[in-house]
């Protein structure tokens, strides 16, 4: 009985652990077999017998399932078979047609191939096409070039090497034969230089012999005759007037070193400029021994030579002299060869006057010449002018004693008792630049003056030349440069005023240039037709332009005050002092203006009231700027300390000559809109809105309610518990109907409008 229950307690037991070996993943299976050696004694035996009769099952199931399908799998290998002989005639089929199609295809290849080499072959074609027709212009103009040549149009030949370097060229730079062809010009271009070197040596040598030496003689004693005039003109003039034509206060050479600076600065750079006026002589000595070898042909000849024919020879000659020294000194740009080039022409038209030619046209040519002299004069004094103004330290110049008082009064015309009364040492008001700038004034005068000499002028005509130059220099030439100066970065708010200040006495001192004009050409300055100089209306424009750009700085600098403006505008209580920005600032203008006490005084005082209605301005937008979202009655008090400064300041009088409270004006529009909210007064300003004799009456609603709104905003968020508080909701309320009194008159404003 107890085997028959062990074993009937064991074979639920094997058939349990037979299903977890069935079902179980093979890593999980040894749990599952030790389990059969641990149970009871015989239980290995026993589940032996189990696990055999198991796979005896297994077997006859496997058995049944492939009797059940063995019929199917007989059926399908002999539906195989079937297929098979038709699978080998479909081979058969598809071999065949693969092989008929890859020979078709090579007939399509080869033609489809020859189409394509065909049409490269049409579009190389095109190409070749399109750049023949480029360049068959450029090879004709080529061949004409050469015709040229061969026919001896050299002329035409220079014009033909223009146009191919200029317009053929250019298109066809790519090619190999083009980059042959312009190395070829300059070779063509030198044989045509040769050969008309040739020609005109050829034509040359037959009077090269004896007409330089002759011209040469010709001009230098022209040249006496005339030095010898001058000399008798002068010493005429000083028995007439008792004193030199030129005034006796000529620069002493050392000061004039800004100017001899830039003249050996520019003497390398002209070194090509004087050759060709070295050219020009030996080509006008030349011309005139010709000139004078047909001249004594004329008279002493009978028919060989007509005068007609010298004329017509002359006047051809004089026309293309004319036309190579106006395009040459159109290009000059050294005032130094300019001058020379006209001594030169002058010596040139005097000798051939004296022969009989006329040279009207030349001295007509001067007169142009003359006026490319001015400008290049006006350039070189331009950059004298900055370095002048660039090497200034903008401060009035210091002197400890008697003598450097002397050497300032000798370079500049400076009158004042009152200084002369002061002690040693002592201050001119203006600086440096200011006795630099007369004298290099004076210089140019004195250069002007050189190609006046020997131009056979009246002095009235010299007068009107040099006033007139003059006029240029001060009008155009020193006023840019003084308006480039003002408006450079680095110039500040000092340098301004000195700046102003040096003006005043450039403009005092031209009526000593004028003088200066006078004494040179002895023409009265009341004479009907005598042109003044514009220093008035010169400095008082660059004066303008100071006082412009001194507002304009005072200005930046309070907006840099400004933005350092650090306000807590929730404050609760104010700090019982004004900002320290605003002390800050108002320190600088203090100090700034003391240095204005040197400007004239409607330019200190402008200066004074636009920094003050700058400043109020800037204040008022702080507090209405959009992105300030609330105000505190801390934050209006803390603002009102510090609006009482800018108040106690303009009240300070920092620039003499104000009447009254004016300056004090310039922050009205803050103080009534302060006041209205210190002392919280809608009610009269409501009522009295729009009367003449309002307490407010520059507050505008717009303003006033933008500032409200704000502080109503910060009632709302700092007064949590308001409602229970019985003055807080009181004040609320209050501002809430003032909010909406406000908004009622802005909207009846702008429906009016």
């Amino acid at each position: 009985m107890a085997e028959s229950g062990e074993g009937l307690g064991t074979v639920p037991e094997h058939e349990r652990i037979l299903q977890e070996i069935e079902s179980t993943d093979t890593a999980c299976v040894g749990p599952t077999l030790r389990s059969v050696y641990d149970d009871q004694p015989n239980a290995h035996k026993k589940f032996m017998e189990k696990l055999d009769a198991c796979i005896r099952n297994h077997d006859k199931e496997i058995e049944k399932m492939c009797n059940f399908h063995h019929q199917g799998f007989v059926d399908a290998i002999t539906e195989l078979l079937k297929v098979r002989a038709d699978a080998e005639k479909l081979k058969v089929q598809v071999t065949d047609t693969n092989r008929r199609f890859q020979d078709a295809g090579k007939e399509v290849i080869v033609q489809t191939e020859d189409i394509i080499r065909c049409r490269i072959q049409q579009r190389n074609i095109t190409t070749v096409v399109e750049k023949l027709q480029l360049c068959l212009p450029v090879l004709e103009m080529y061949s004409k070039l050469k015709e040229q040549m061969s026919a001896k149009r050299y002329y035409s030949a220079l014009k033909t090497m223009e146009q191919l370097e200029n317009v053929y060229f250019p298109r066809v730079s790519q090619y190999r034969f083009c980059q042959l062809m312009v190395e070829n010009l300059p070779k063509l271009r030198e044989d045509i230089k040769e050969i008309s070197m040739s020609d005109l040596k050829d034509f040359l040598e037959s009077i090269r012999k004896h007409s330089d030496k002759i011209g040469e003689t010709a001009m230098k004693q022209a040249q006496q005759q005339k030095t010898f005039s001058v000399t008798l003109q002068i010493k005429q003039n000083n028995v007439k007037f008792g004193k030199n034509m030129y005034i006796n206060d000529r620069i002493p050479e050392e000061s004039s070193e800004i100017v001899l600076k830039h003249t050996f600065e520019e003497e390398e750079e002209n070194e090509e400029e004087h050759e060709t006026v070295d050219g020009y002589r030996r080509y006008f000595t030349q011309i005139v021994g010709f000139f004078v070898v047909e001249d004594h042909i004329l008279h002493v000849t009978q028919g060989l030579v007509t005068r007609a024919y010298t004329d017509e020879l002359w006047n051809m000659a004089l026309s293309k002299i004319i036309a190579v020294l106006r395009a040459h000194s159109s290009y000059c740009t050294d005032p130094d060869l300019v001058l020379e080039l006209k001594n030169l022409i002058v010596i040139f038209a005097d000798t051939l006057q004296g022969y009989g030619f006329p040279v009207n046209r030349l001295f007509d040519l001067l007169f142009e010449i003359r006026d490319q002299y001015n400008e290049t004069l006006l350039k070189k004094w331009a950059g004298v002018f900055r370095d002048i103004f660039e090497e200034d330290n903008y401060s009035p110049i210091p002197i400890v004693n008697e003598e450097e008082y002397k050497i300032v009064i000798s370079k500049f015309p400076f009158q004042d008792p009152d200084l002369e009364k002061q002690s040693f040492p002592k201050k001119f008001p203006m600086s440096q630049s200011v006795p630099h700038i007369y004298i290099q004034v004076k210089e140019f005068i004195y250069a002007s003056l050189k190609f006046s000499e020997s131009l056979h002028r009246s002095s009235t005509e010299i007068d009107d030349m040099l006033r007139k130059s003059t006029n240029l220099l001060l009008t155009r030439t020193l006023c840019s440069c003084l308006l480039n100066l003002i408006r450079k970065p680095h110039i500040g708010l000092t340098e301004l005023v000195q700046i102003i200040i040096n003006t005043t006495h450039l403009e005092q001192a031209c009526k000593y240039l004028e003088d200066f004009i006078t004494n040179i050409t002895n023409i009265s300055q009341e004479t009907v037709h005598t042109t003044r100089l514009y220093g008035l209306s010169t400095f008082k424009d660059a004066r303008h332009a100071a006082e412009g750009e001194i507002y304009t700085k005072l200005n930046q600098k309070i907006d840099e005050f400004v933005q350092l403006a650090d306000y807590d505008w929730t404050m609760s209580e104010p700090d019982g002092r004004a900002s320290g920005y605003l002390m800050d600032l108002i320190n600088f203008l203090r100090s700034i203006f003391q240095v204005f006490t040197h400007l004239p005084g409607k330019v200190a005082q402008t200066a004074c009231m636009s920094a003050c209605q700058h400043l109020s301005t800037s204040l008022m937008q702080m507090l209405l700027d959009s992105e300030l979202k609330q105000i505190s009655m801390g934050a209006v008090q803390q603002f009102n300390l510090d609006v009482i400064q800018c108040e106690l300041f303009a009240s300070s009088e920092p620039v003499p000559g104000f009447q009254g409270d004016t300056l004090q004006l310039a922050f009205i529009d803050l103080r009534q809109l302060l006041d209205l909210f210190m002392v919280w007064d809608w009610s009269t300003y409501l009522a009295d809105y729009g009367q003449p004799a309002s307490k407010y009456l520059r507050v505008n609603p717009n303003t006033a309610l933008t500032l409200l709104e704000k502080m109503k905003d910060t009632s709302k968020k700092n007064n949590i518990f308001a409602q229970f508080r019985k003055n807080d909701r009181d004040k609320q309320k209050l501002i809430e109907t003032v909010v909406k009194q406000l908004r009622s008159l802005v909207n009846g404003m702008s429906q009016h409008t």
